[in-house]
């Protein structure tokens, strides 16, 4: 169910992952059918004709807007592309790569059902079977030690891309290239709740990784300490929300 305001926006990031992307918004569409909804994907300099497919699935689809960056500018600033686009006050991101199954969105919204959430601003999904390769969940698994020890947010899994959150809690944060990894610590900074809810995890359905481990560790090094000197510098007293 769609309508001229939606109170959801699916927020999809995707480059080269003309192979993913079909079946994925398919799968978001079928997920959130009975919710007044909108699914963002920002096309982020594909060069594999993934643009090719949105018009395909754009023309079948109301509901379904797509951006296109002429050259690539990354995850993080495609997401806040299509956040500022967005009409809903929830948002929901996930990756294009069709790794993170649509079927896990009711997973996200649901605490925000909950009682009395209005300080709620993140729902953070964590990762159960990975389906990656050793390498990768040893990397990721010694990232986040070191994250979560910088950063106390709590959370052991800051990079999985299931998330949803409110988009006033978003656009209330300080702005720097990769913050899709530090958003609970973010978050939190800003006086923002944070919850965390377990998900599960897809093979990739084509395409490539855009990151080594090597690049992973030579990007997020200095974003991590950034991260933290940004927790650092907001004082002693954290904003609360009364809400």
């Amino acid at each position: 169910m769609t309508q001229s305001t939606p109170e959801i926006s699916v927020v999809i990031p995707a480059r080269d992952e003309v192979i993913a992307i079909g079946p994925l918004v398919e799968e978001v569409g079928q997920t959130l059918q009975d919710k007044a909804f909108e699914v963002i994907v920002i096309d982020d300099g594909s060069t594999d004709g993934t643009h090719h497919a949105l018009v395909r699935l754009a023309s079948a689809h109301d509901w379904l807007i797509w951006l296109q960056n002429e050259k690539s500018v990354g995850q993080s600033a495609s997401i806040r592309r299509g956040v500022r686009t967005a009409r809903g006050q929830i948002i929901v991101t996930l990756d294009g790569d069709g790794q993170n199954p649509a079927d896990q969105i009711p997973k996200l919204l649901a605490p925000f059902d909950e009682g009395d959430t209005a300080a709620l601003g993140l729902v953070q999904g964590q990762r159960v079977g990975r389906q990656d390769t050793a390498a990768k969940r040893w990397a990721s698994r010694a990232a986040n030690a070191i994250r979560g020890a910088l950063l106390h947010d709590g959370v052991r899994d800051s990079g999985c891309g299931l998330k949803a959150f409110r988009r006033e809690a978003y656009l209330d944060l300080p702005w720097f290239n990769h913050i899709h990894r530090f958003m609970p610590a973010m978050m939190l900074r800003e006086g923002w709740e944070v919850q965390t809810v377990s998900v599960s995890h897809n093979q990739r359905q084509g395409g490539q990784s855009k990151y080594s481990n090597l690049t992973r560790a030579l990007v997020g090094i200095p974003d991590l300490l950034g991260a933290a000197w940004l927790i650092r510098r907001a004082g002693p007293n954290a904003i609360t929300r009364d809400r």
